[in-house]
């Protein structure tokens, strides 16, 4: 078996089967197996998905046991020569597993490899490749000075943006959203640590892959990743639950700078928690508009009977100035000229498509632009900002 995909499910049943249908797509040239985990779901992922993806081996968990323990429970059942952990809210294309295990063939020093991501707007997501949270690199980011000096060898090491993203590189942490793993190399340095329950697994098992003398890289193979964008990292939540995981990394990895970084971390928690309830009521007072429910232009690549099918289901759902049309065969340059047109903010592309074409569609737009994929098999439109649902008409 060359490959085993893991992918952790909680209560997203959209996006994962959007990202299974990518999956098995990617998968055609490859000896591989699937295994999705759910995480007590309650939006009925189980009934939904099993029926659709008779291939895939379906783990049901009777809690919520994390993002970690998920994962193990997965891995331990695996056969394959490497190992990917993979967020639900992602899409492949048709040949980044052929490319990056060809990769990992051709560098047996490789532990793991990460990729490049981009979320719903086709922008690059600068977690794709990142630095070990050191005591000075944390302190960096978290007082902003790496917001500051991204460019600095010195200030920006967090997220490592002197580094070009469309070139491969070696680095220190891959991002928990795509983990390429080589079986042997967890076998050396363990399974994911349990003690993260969510985030700072992937910077810990980064961390430990060094340490067996093995190395992370970074491949600008291009995926999707919704959460990417749609995380609530003002959410004061989010704050509480990354930080913490901050803080558990250093106790158990720089255990002579924990006493100190504890007060720093417990400070931010505090600092940047209140700042995200301020602006949440901030927003609630003044009633701030979100950007979503303004009249939008949209641009339908699809075939001709599912552009119809795409355009009254997007304009049931959203104020809509004007569509434009086009079939699956538009070129880049013309997807480019129709993307510069300043009322178009919403592209909507139809699986029809290769996801590969999808993805380096959007990986060409300079312009901020939601992008969204309309799913064929669930007739749903898929975005980080929403999901645009059939209207079922009532018995």
């Amino acid at each position: 078996m060359k490959l085993s995909i893991v992918i952790v499910n909680y209560n997203v049943k959209y996006f994962l089967e959007q990202c299974l249908l990518s999956v098995i797509r990617a998968s055609i040239n490859i000896e591989s197996e699937i295994f999705v985990v759910d995480n007590c779901s309650d939006d009925f992922s189980f009934s939904y998905l099993v029926p659709r993806f008779p291939q895939v081996n379906f783990i049901g968990n009777s809690e919520n046991v994390g993002f970690s323990k998920a994962n193990n429970h997965a891995i331990q059942r695996c056969k394959g020569e490497y190992i990917l952990l993979l967020n639900p809210d992602t899409v492949v294309g048709e040949h980044v597993f052929e490319h990056v295990c060809q990769f990992m063939d051709e560098h047996e020093d490789a532990g793991g490899v990460g990729v490049k991501m981009i979320n719903g707007e086709g922008l690059f997501l600068p977690e794709s490749k990142r630095g070990f949270p050191t005591p000075w690199t944390s302190f960096c980011k978290i007082f902003g000075i790496s917001s500051l000096f991204p460019m600095s060898k010195l200030f920006g090491k967090y997220h490592l943006r002197y580094l070009c993203e469309n070139q491969i590189h070696e680095i220190d942490v891959m991002a928990g959203a795509f983990m390429m793993l080589r079986k042997k190399t967890l076998d050396k340095c363990g399974l994911l640590d349990e003690t993260f329950f969510m985030y700072g697994e992937d910077i810990d098992l980064s961390y430990r892959i060094t340490l067996s003398d093995y190395k992370n890289y970074y491949l600008p193979e291009i995926i999707i990743h919704y959460k990417g964008e749609s995380t609530k990292k003002d959410d004061a939540k989010y704050v509480k639950i990354f930080y913490h995981a901050m803080l558990i990394f250093f106790q158990k990895h720089y255990p002579n700078s924990s006493k100190f970084y504890t007060i720093i971390i417990y400070s931010a928690i505090v600092f940047k928690a209140s700042l995200a309830i301020f602006k949440r009521l901030v927003k609630n007072i003044f009633k701030i508009k979100s950007k979503k429910d303004d009249p939008t232009g949209v641009l339908i690549i699809a075939g001709d009977e599912t552009s119809d099918k795409i355009e009254n289901l997007f304009i049931n759902n959203h104020p809509v100035q004007s569509v434009i049309k086009e079939n699956l065969t538009i070129s880049s340059s013309d997807f480019l000229k129709k993307i510069e047109n300043k009322i178009i903010s919403d592209i909507i592309f139809s699986n029809e498509m290769s996801f590969e074409e999808i993805i380096n569609f959007m990986n060409l737009s300079t312009h901020k632009k939601r992008f969204r994929i309309f799913c064929r098999e669930s007739e749903c439109i898929i975005s980080s900002n929403d999901i645009i649902h059939p209207i079922i008409p009532k018995e």
